[in-house]
């Protein structure tokens, strides 16, 4: 499901499932987090994760057929996404994702878990928990409004539809964009030729920095952790979360029947 390839320092990551649309399965979740660990291993100075495309989708999300419908937490912390979007942002050198079709769902997670973003004109980006009744964890969220802002992670989160690459742009979830055919170059000169001329030790410290500060800007209170938890728990012990699994896998639009009220009931 994954091909790796080192050129010039730079390891070049591949989702190869395209049958599914490289759906974030628990295969090529672990099979991704060995590979930037193989990256990091070998000595590169940067990482590409890029896609094969079918049916012009770079990535379809979370494989749904997988999501747990036993009362378990979809997005715990330890599965295999969970574990993936931690390497991407942990593993000590910079990660471009390169992105050349639509983002969907987990994937966009995928995709601002990386140091950089550079994609074609024509790609979009959406996330889409609420149309499938998954309560988003607070991590995931987090990512959104430190890069986009709160009212862009709203719009994103309340209506689950895609935003195109020149709105992305502006809101500061990609670097650049290009189209399909100048694209490479624009990897090439703007990101991967730089990190091979700098110093590497200095980038891995400054990455790692990037990383404790963000963390140290999100901290909230255990309680606050505790609440967020207990909303969450609702969600995805309740009848919208099974509805929503049942409905994508019927291909039929689904028919909620929660209220927002039910989060407040002990």
């Amino acid at each position: 499901m994954i091909g790796k390839e080192i050129i010039d320092r730079i390891c070049f990551i591949e989702m190869q499932d395209s049958a599914h649309l490289n759906c974030l399965s628990e295969q090529l979740c672990t099979e991704m987090t060995e590979a930037l660990d193989y990256a990091y291993d070998s000595e590169c100075v940067g990482i590409v994760i890029k896609a094969q495309i079918s049916h012009g989708v770079w990535s379809a999300g979370h494989n749904i057929k997988e999501l747990p419908t036993d009362g378990h937490d979809p997005l715990a912390f330890n599965v295999p996404m969970e574990k993936l979007l931690r390497k991407v942002q942990d593993v000590p050198i910079p990660v471009v994702a390169y992105v050349e079709g639509t983002v969907w769902g987990g994937a966009c997670d995928l995709c601002l878990s990386c140091d950089m973003i550079v994609a074609v004109d024509t790609a979009t980006f959406a996330i889409t928990p609420a149309k499938i009744g998954i309560p988003y964890n607070a991590s995931g969220i987090m990512h959104f409004i430190n890069q986009l802002g709160i009212n862009k992670a709203r719009e994103m989160f309340f209506t689950a539809q895609p935003i195109q690459a020149t709105d992305a742009l502006n809101v500061g979830l990609l670097n650049a964009i290009a189209p399909i055919d100048e694209l490479p170059k624009v990897l090439e000169e703007r990101f991967l030729n730089p990190f091979r001329r700098n110093s590497i030790m200095s980038m891995s410290a400054i990455k790692r920095q990037f990383r404790v500060l963000a963390r140290a800007s999100s901290l909230i209170s255990s309680e606050g952790f505790e609440r967020i938890d207990a909303y969450r728990e609702k969600v995805y012990r309740g009848q919208d979360y099974a509805e929503g699994i049942k409905s994508f896998l019927e291909k039929r639009p689904a028919e909620y029947t929660g209220k927002a009220s039910d989060l407040d009931k002990e």
